[in-house]
């Protein structure tokens, strides 16, 4: 037996009885292990474990788990029926939580947690726990719109929390604060939370009045309110913006290389305003490839400590809401003096690369600079120009033409290259909400990325993936973008789940390579496991996040990768210009690299926590606009896609990107049994399934703007496709009450979300 095998076949024997102890000849009969060998092994681990502290011997000798050993610090997550899981270690699962166990600790609350019942081995059953203590809220304040009624149990009245996470919860205002009116939209501060005595409800004041439930735009700002995203630039940040000039000095241009006889361009979506990117490329003599990627010096103008940077450093990047922008940077800098528009003289910092027809980068410089753009472009233009050979666009920018095919070769040679390496593509469509003058939802479409836009996108990664290279290599403290391997638990899973569509996969979890998963996608590309599989990988895959150490960028199957490529909205790409600035201008050696080498690990955590923050609050404003959008839309039928199966129901996405629930309770045509193997709901008398990627027809029936939940219900269950996947069974009972069932999971919860989740950070970095 192997010895470290044997520690945890002990451990888990106590752990499995916390209350109990045990001496050795108990715990040799535990793990049938006898003999004196297997005795004076047991007793030498259970030395160890002392030592280890991860056992204590007991007054009479025996040994016993330590208490410490079970307890753990870990992320509550709520559920509304009073239940929850505790998140306390990435490799073990979720412990389970009853509602009696919680002490009333709320969804993302930090909490010290101690394990009841350890996970059973051989078992699904996961862990069992109880919360001991509170170690921090994740409220501290909450949004809404004040409401008063005939039972506010003496206070001045409660706010309307539209918050999915508060689910069922109350929040009383006092007295002590603003005294609001009806109809008014307030930030309260958290002075009470629940308890033993009020276990479903919070009080705290009134702090600030924000607006108007009926203003045009209110819904949007609590949710931007809500998630603590700043809004509104404070005076003395204004102040310092109005200070610097609208246009570049003759003394700025010093000791930059001059690139205004380049012929550069922005290319850009049609409503961008703030272009901090310009391009440029042509054909060398020696049958390569020049690329020049040009980004606007923001760093020049925001200088380290400043206002202006303390400001920037908070917010950590803009959020694109559906009608509007929350910029990292005042307009005066993000659309005048740092956007790089049309024909005006520009300071940024470039990257200049000379890349073989393979698609290697083999020279680099990275360099100050001093541009003027040649041309704003749009991405609908150069599409018209590259894909539809529009004969009145071509000619319009006649001189550029050249220069865009040029462009379109490289992108082509750059994209076979990621290709090669093992680069994972995954689609990533998006959807843009068209609203009226009131801000209200009137149209959903389909944002179809052409040919321009991965153009620019391949142009983006190669300068990021340079200047990583350039700057790892030096061994200076820098950020870098990372995307780790995947666990080998969930890769291994993965690869288990492929088996029931006939997949094997001969590949090491723990050494796993990008071509495997991006061979695994080529097998399914077109077949109706596609769009199954495609999640499953989704799920397996971990969360691109910045760091001060460059472990590479799995998806991409890069060995460098970072974000250089857009200071005005990303807080990181900024603060590299700085350091590039600093590194050409004090040079690389044992004293400047101390300069920032305790500084770089704070800024990757921070900007990592304030990019998700940006996600969450525009994930939260796009499904309440996709909610308003289907509430006049009620008993109309869709055609749509199965996105994800749960125990609960099937989400149904609309070709709009419109996300829809049939709760299990709804589907009254027969009785729904979960496969998980195959993520599949099957029934047991028909045998009708639904899986993921399937084409079904539903009708809406339910909309809930404040939750931002639809509901649908399927049109024509018996046109439904049957399968043999549910297990066989001997007997068979007659259940006939779906919807009790159904009605243990949370309805309103988008468990698709999760997938999409893993998407966007995948599919984040590869924005400008």
């Amino acid at each position: 037996m192997q010895d470290n095998k044997l520690k945890q076949e002990i451990a888990d024997v106590l752990r499995n009885h916390p209350n109990v102890s045990f001496d050795v000849e108990k715990i040799a009969d535990e793990l049938k292990y006898h003999g004196s060998a297997a005795f004076k092994l047991i007793v030498q681990e259970l030395a160890e474990l002392e030592r280890d502290r991860v056992v204590v011997v007991t007054n009479d000798g025996n040994f016993k788990i330590n208490p410490s050993d079970l307890t753990h610090e870990g992320v509550f997550h709520s559920n509304p029926k009073g239940f929850g899981f505790v998140a306390y270690d990435e490799q073990l699962s979720d412990a389970f939580i009853a509602p009696d166990d919680t002490i009333n600790a709320m969804n993302l609350d930090r909490v010290v947690m101690q394990i009841t019942r350890p996970a059973q081995k051989n078992s699904d059953r996961g862990p069992q726990g109880k919360v001991v203590d509170i170690l921090e809220h994740h409220y501290d304040h909450v949004v809404g719109e004040f409401f008063t009624t005939a039972d506010d149990q003496g206070y001045l009245g409660q706010v309307k929390l539209r918050d999915k996470k508060l689910t069922g919860m109350k929040f009383y205002v006092t007295d002590a604060g603003l005294h609001p009116t009806p109809g008014e939209v307030v930030t309260a501060d958290i002075t009470e939370y629940p308890n033993a005595k009020h276990p479903d409800y919070m009080v705290g004041v009134a702090k600030q009045i924000i607006g108007s439930v009926d203003d045009p735009g209110i819904d949007i700002l609590q949710i931007v309110y809500a998630n603590d995203v700043p809004s509104q630039f404070p005076a003395d940040v204004l102040e310092a913006a109005d200070a610097i000039p609208d246009h570049v000095l003759p003394e700025e241009t010093v000791g930059r290389e001059d690139i205004t006889d380049q012929d550069l361009v922005t290319i850009d979506a049609e409503e961008s305003k703030d272009l901090d990117d310009a391009v440029t490329a042509w054909k060398l003599p020696n049958g390569n490839y020049h690329l020049g990627v040009h980004i606007a010096d923001v760093s020049h103008y925001v200088k380290q400590g400043s206002l202006l940077d303390q400001e920037a450093y908070t917010r950590g990047t803009s959020v694109y809401l559906t009608d509007r922008v929350i910029p990292m940077l005042p307009r005066r800098l993000s659309n005048g003096i740092c956007s790089l528009n049309e024909g005006e003289l520009r300071l940024c910092m470039s990257c200049d690369m000379e890349i073989t027809p393979r698609g290697k980068v083999i020279k680099s410089r990275i360099h100050p600079s001093v541009m003027r753009s040649t041309a704003r472009m749009t991405y609908n233009a150069v599409n018209e120009i590259l894909e539809n050979h529009d004969p009145e666009t071509r000619a319009h920018y006649a001189g550029l033409v050249p220069m865009f095919e040029t462009m379109n070769e490289l992108h082509q040679i750059l994209y076979k290259a990621r290709r090669r390496r093992g680069a994972i593509d995954f689609a990533d469509d998006e959807a843009k909400i068209i609203v009226d003058e009131a801000g209200h939802p009137i149209d959903i479409q389909v944002r179809t990325r052409g040919t321009a836009e991965r153009l620019i996108e391949s142009f983006m990664l190669a300068a990021n993936e340079t200047v990583a290279e350039t700057y790892h290599k030096a061994k200076v403290p820098f950020i870098y973008r990372i995307h780790e391997n995947p666990d080998p638990t969930r890769i291994k899973d993965f690869f288990e789940f492929l088996t029931a569509f006939g997949i094997n996969v001969k590949a090491d979890p723990d050494h796993l390579q990008p071509k495997t998963l991006q061979n695994i996608l080529s097998k399914v590309e077109g077949t109706p496991e596609e769009a199954v599989v495609s999640v499953m990988l989704l799920r397996s895959m971990q969360q691109a996040k910045y760091n001060e150490k460059c472990v590479g960028h799995f998806g991409l199957g890069a060995d460098y990768y970072t974000h250089f490529t857009s200071p005005i909205r990303r807080y990181p790409d900024m603060f590299i210009h700085r350091l590039i600035h600093y590194y050409e201008d004090n040079g690389i050696n044992n004293v400047t690299k101390q300069t920032y080498a305790n500084v770089v690990s704070d800024v990757a955590i921070h900007s990592s926590e304030t990019e998700r923050r940006a996600v969450d609050t525009e994930r939260d404003v796009d499904a309440m606009m996709k909610a308003e959008y289907m509430s006049n839309k009620i008993g109309e039928e869709f055609d749509g896609v199965v996105s994800s199966v749960l125990k609960f129901g099937a989400f149904i996405e609309l070709p709009n990107t419109v996300e829809g629930l049939v709760h299990i309770s709804r589907m009254t045509d027969d009785y729904y049994e979960y496969v998980e193997k195959y993520m599949a709901l099957v029934g047991r008398n028909t045998k009708r399934t639904f899986k993921i990627g399937q084409d079904v027809r539903v009708k809406c029936v339910v909309v809930d703007v404040d939750q931002s939940t639809v509901d649908f219900e399927i049109v024509n269950p018996e046109a439904t496709p049957t399968s043999e996947l549910l297990p066989k069974r001997t007997h068979r009972k007659d259940f006939k009450k779906q919807s009790a069932r159904g009605s243990h999971a949370p309805k309103a919860a988008n468990k698709g979300a999760h997938a999409k989740d893993h998407k966007h950070q995948f599919t984040i970095q590869k924005r400008k």
